[in-house]
């Protein structure tokens, strides 16, 4: 048995959770090795963690997903599969090659129907959704390009209802969170977005801190409770 609180325990304990609660599951593995034959990077979330994401669409009744950062649709198969027939699932993805992938993986999962994947930067394609007066969201998912977390948090607020729900991924960035004197724009855009909800009084929050496959990480969750 691995060592407590060792990267080998909590990768152990990772796949114990996933062999015991998740059934195999051959569209999302096909997913990743699709992923990685392309040489997208490793870093999307771990199987727990879009499990997670899926039970908090359900929960919430999500009928409307955003998602900012698709990578190669490992997370977007996790949420899209949560909505109804009638749902809607739009990814915004910086570069054209991951949202190729992803697109494949996508129709690949049987779920090309309710996924529309956006290419460009998030913060040309997000104004560009306000101007078309699309409805709002009910779901939010944020795990892109961390230096711009807080402006992407207040896009979410523009384009989602009271009731919706945001999540953030990465925020603990290996406890790399505390350094204030920082200059990686990760961390730096990191603790813009805490400053940023933590002074939204439209929004409850918290943050929980997370070991697992990925490391030492943690995600943010707000639910949005006053209209913007």
């Amino acid at each position: 048995m691995a060592h407590e609180n060792s990267q080998e325990s909590w990768d152990e304990i990772d796949r114990y959770i996933v062999d015991r609660l998740l059934p195999a599951d051959g569209a999302l593995d096909a997913a990743l090795a699709h992923s990685a034959a392309a040489g997208l990077p490793s870093i999307n979330v771990a199987p727990n963690q879009g499990a997670l994401l899926g039970l908090l669409a359900s929960m919430t009744h999500a009928r409307r997903v955003l998602e900012i950062g698709t990578l190669g649709g490992y997370s977007t198969i996790w949420l899209a599969r949560a909505l109804p027939p009638a749902g809607r699932l739009v990814s915004l993805e910086a570069q054209d090659r991951h949202a190729a992938v992803a697109r494949a993986n996508v129709a690949q999962a049987g779920l090309a129907g309710l996924v529309e994947i956006r290419v460009g930067p998030a913060l040309e394609l997000l104004p560009e959704l306000e101007r078309e007066g699309v409805d709002p969201f009910d779901m939010v998912f944020v795990d892109a390009d961390k230096a711009h977390n807080a402006e992407y948090f207040a896009w979410a607020l523009r384009l989602t209802h009271v009731g919706s729900v945001v999540v953030v991924d990465n925020v603990v960035r290996g406890g790399r969170l505390l350094d204030s004197s920082s200059a990686d724009p990760d961390v730096v855009g990191t603790r813009r977005l805490y400053d940023a909800v933590a002074a939204e009084p439209r929004v409850r929050a918290t943050a929980v801190q997370t070991v697992g496959s990925k490391g030492h990480d943690g995600f943010l969750v707000a639910l949005v409770v006053e209209a913007t």
